[in-house]
């Protein structure tokens, strides 16, 4: 076993929880941290610990933000954020103060979630929001920087999002058909999503965007 610790945030979600689960099934990693609001729902395992964390005040855990692998899979709706701006909170701001204090803490690889289409420029507030996030992380100063651009995220949710759902649906239908340079627009399960963050961690280097067709290709070969 490699005596890597590895850095959770959004670890209650559907891509974290895969994230987490596969983190203890490998034995790259002996120390798992998983940062959430509530620490109900997280089985007892002696790599895992479950800290309790106000993400309106970082500063609070920011010691225990330390460690050598950084993971970032955090992310809402604008109907459960209410509004662009605290979606750009989220979305935006937190990834990027959390990635600050990491890097401030020498852990030296990251890799966050991110969705296909990301633009800084783009008028879609969603597209926009991401694309901003990832500019601020390509500047921080990381080994390794792997940022997920999947498409439509397949598994379970806690929460149940109608529209999400009828979309993977008719993913699952005609996915096939998306063939070429549309094949980064087919849906992909949040644990090959999860795979894929970790072998890359464990093996590039540089700071890299990567596609869901390109997150498949990675995870097919974990």
């Amino acid at each position: 076993m490699d005596s890597r610790t590895a850095l959770v945030f959004g670890a209650s979600g559907l891509v974290g929880r895969c994230i987490i689960s596969e983190l203890l099934a490998s034995d790259r990693y002996s120390r798992v941290r998983a940062f959430v609001r509530k620490t109900e729902g997280f089985a007892e395992n002696e790599k895992l610990t479950v800290i309790k964390t106000d993400f309106g005040n970082l500063n609070d855990c920011s010691e225990q933000i330390s460690g050598d692998d950084l993971f970032i899979a955090l992310g809402t709706t604008i109907k459960k954020a209410g509004s662009v701006s605290a979606m750009e909170e989220i979305d935006r701001d937190l990834p990027v103060r959390i990635a600050s204090m990491a890097s401030a803490n020498r852990v030296s690889r990251l890799s966050v979630v991110s969705s296909t289409g990301a633009d800084a420029g783009s008028r879609n507030y969603y597209l926009r929001i991401k694309g901003e996030m990832e500019q601020s992380i390509m500047k921080l100063n990381f080994k390794t920087v792997a940022i997920m651009r999947p498409s439509l995220l397949l598994g379970e949710r806690d929460e149940k999002r109608f529209g999400e759902n009828a979309g993977k649906v008719l993913m699952k239908i005609f996915g096939i058909f998306l063939t070429g340079s549309f094949r980064k627009f087919r849906a992909i399960e949040a644990h090959d999503v999860a795979r894929a963050m970790i072998k890359l961690l464990s093996e590039r280097s540089g700071k890299e965007f990567f596609e869901s067709d390109e997150i498949q290709k990675i995870a097919d070969t974990y």
